[in-house]
């Protein structure tokens, strides 16, 4: 939309929901017309500003705020591109999806969708959707405002503005991990995401995508087969509703402070690229969707390594931090009572690239995860954070098998034979490799461990294994299925962590041959089953069949196109003003957590 002069009228609601109960004087209310430019357009905003009485101010300058630090700058805050967990905290509360997880039970609760059904063939989903969340844009360090079309009209979530979105995760041209998540599911997504000529997809196929929207308030999803697990997956980011003017308007630079429109409880008040961001309340949120937390505003500043967090936390400046390692054993001496264990159920791995010699060979794979002592990486180099893992899915998902049954672990004999097997006993004539792991101490203190485990057990020369690190995203981009062989490491860590609580999001999400597998694993009797226990009805027949699955991947014949090492339970320093759940599924709900405002100035000296 070439929008020249908005004309939007906006209650901005006074800071601080915690005080906001306590007696105050009525505010005084005045209409300001501010001039501002968005992009390459002079915007008129027209607003209705509360004045607060003078004895209100302080509390006006000082909204309750969160203080954080992050190690990274925000990949991206596009819903259907995000894959990290930076980007998809930040798209939780600057976008609204069309359900949501509570954070106690996990279970699936009303979001923009307000109650669903789905036919007795479980193919055809409807969601019955809200009318009354307005898309917001926000001035950074200004006001916010409900967007308006052309005409002048408000804008409200719809949708419409759903079905753009869904329709546009199928789209193979946007470069989204998590298209080949749901393309499988929803009828006719998978053939546009895998179309021949991305550039040159038919218009007829996007339309045949089966996402309709009925009716401003009738949300209609198609699906390519019964998949009794597809509500499980409607919290997800990649199907939030998006704002299409303005993607149209301003393209990839869309999601940039001063341009982007949000439909959530926070909005986009600052973003220093690798520097710092913050996130304000959205005012014109309805009453009850803005959460049960206080929290006004969250302040994070990017910084180089988890001990500058640390630093900051013991000086009070940031609310929560990491624990450092060489810390951490201190740490838990002398704050106890500000310690918390946060099991977000991620299971750690290290990756090989299948494709590529010597880890082209399946006994090779089994060799080196064999060799990895877990127990003693868990209890010593990790300090206890976490549980050793010889399979992919950790407890709490269904399909999980229980942990101590399915898969080969420590079994050093078994390593040497196989490598042996492989032709290069006690590592005699094996080639030089690369093992890349991302940035911090702590994937550095995991790959220095492997690399010595490699040796002790197999009896790999450390110089034989290259050991780097790379920032997230450069490690993202080095291990794409699309980056040539001669360019990619021969292995490297990484972690998934739930978006749904299905077995599907573990072995058919990450490791279905036809979706967008780092690993380049050839399609075989394993993908069979991954699609029969994805389509089965049956509970108990699908835990069965992942049962199968997760033996034919890592038991003593299994392929191994990644060796699994733990699941993580991080310790995490929390000041006692912080009272906040932690999600286990999709993003962090800020909007749920709440700071003792007083408690937090009173340790500040303020």
């Amino acid at each position: 939309m070439n929008k020249k002069i908005s004309l939007v009228f906006a209650l901005i609601m006074i800071l601080s929901l915690v005080l906001s109960a306590c007696a105050a004087p009525e505010p005084e209310t005045i209409i300001e017309t501010v001039v501002v430019e968005r992009g390459s357009e002079t915007v008129i905003e027209t607003v209705v500003v509360e004045v607060p009485q003078e004895e209100d101010m302080g509390e006006m300058d000082q909204p309750v705020t969160y203080d954080g630090y992050s190690t990274t700058d925000i990949p991206t805050l596009d819903p259907q591109v995000g894959e990290d967990k930076v980007s998809i905290d930040y798209i939780e509360n600057l976008f609204v999806q069309l359900t949501n997880y509570d954070l106690v039970t996990n279970e699936i609760v009303p979001e923009a969708a307000t109650n669903w059904s789905v036919s007795e063939d479980g193919l055809v989903w409807t969601f019955n959707l809200r009318t009354d969340i307005p898309w917001v844009y926000h001035v950074p360090g200004g006001g916010t405002t409900q967007d308006v079309d052309v005409d002048g009209n408000l804008l409200f979530v719809n949708a419409g503005d759903f079905e753009y979105g869904i329709k546009r995760a199928c789209d193979p041209n946007i470069g989204s991990a998590y298209s080949a998540i749901i393309a499988p599911l929803i009828k006719g997504c998978n053939d546009v995401l895998n179309y021949e000529d991305p550039a040159n997809v038919p218009p007829e196929m996007y339309d045949a995508i089966g996402v309709s929207a009925q009716a401003d308030d009738t949300l209609v999803v198609e699906l390519e087969f019964p998949a009794g697990y597809f509500l499980s997956m409607t919290p997800m980011w990649t199907l939030a509703a998006v704002p299409q003017w303005v993607i149209e308007e301003h393209g990839e630079q869309w999601v940039e402070a001063g341009f982007v429109v949000t439909s959530g409880r926070y909005v986009l008040d600052e973003w220093v690229h690798g520097v710092r961001r913050r996130i304000v309340r959205n005012p014109l949120m309805p009453a009850d969707m803005i959460g049960s937390g206080n929290i006004e505003a969250y302040d994070v500043n990017v910084v180089p390594d988890t001990s500058t967090g640390y630093a900051l936390w013991l000086n009070n400046e940031v609310d929560v931090a990491g624990i450092p390692d060489a810390e951490l054993q201190a740490h838990l001496e002398q704050f106890p009572d500000e310690t918390v264990q946060i099991a977000n159920l991620t299971v750690y791995y290290i990756g090989f690239r299948m494709t590529k010699p010597p880890f082209d060979d399946a006994r090779v794979r089994r060799a080196f995860s064999a060799a990895f002592d877990r127990e003693t990486y868990v209890d010593v180099i990790n300090q206890g954070q976490g549980l050793p893992m010889k399979h992919f899915a950790p407890p709490g998902i269904f399909g999980a098998p229980p942990i101590d049954e399915v898969g080969v672990g420590f079994d050093p004999e078994f390593a040497a034979a196989q490598l042996a097997e492989a032709g290069y006993p006690n590592c005699e004539g094996f080639p030089t490799v690369t093992l890349l792991g991302y940035s911090g101490q702590n994937t550095l203190n995991e790959i220095e461990y492997a690399q010595g485990q490699w040796s002790e057990n197999l009896g790999c020369d450390p110089e034989k294994i290259i050991i780097e690190q790379q920032s997230f995203a450069e490690l993202l981009d080095s291990t794409s299925v699309d980056t040539p062989d001669e360019d990619a490491p021969h292995m490297w860590t990484l972690g998934w962590g739930p978006d749904y609580a299905d077995e599907n999001n573990w072995v058919g999400d990450v490791l279905w041959c036809e979706g967008d597998v780092r690993f380049k694993r050839t399609c075989n009797d394993i993908d069979d089953l991954i699609e029969q226990a994805r389509i089965e009805s049956d509970p108990a027949v699908r835990a069965d069949l992942y049962y199968q699955i997760e033996e034919m991947f890592f038991g003593a014949e299994g392929e191994f196109p990644f060796m699994p090492t733990d699941l993580n339970i991080n310790y995490a320093a929390e000041h006692t003003w912080v009272e906040r759940i932690v999600a286990l599924f999709g993003g962090e709900q800020w909007y749920n957590w709440s700071i003792d405002w007083e408690a937090k100035l009173a340790a500040l000296g303020e």
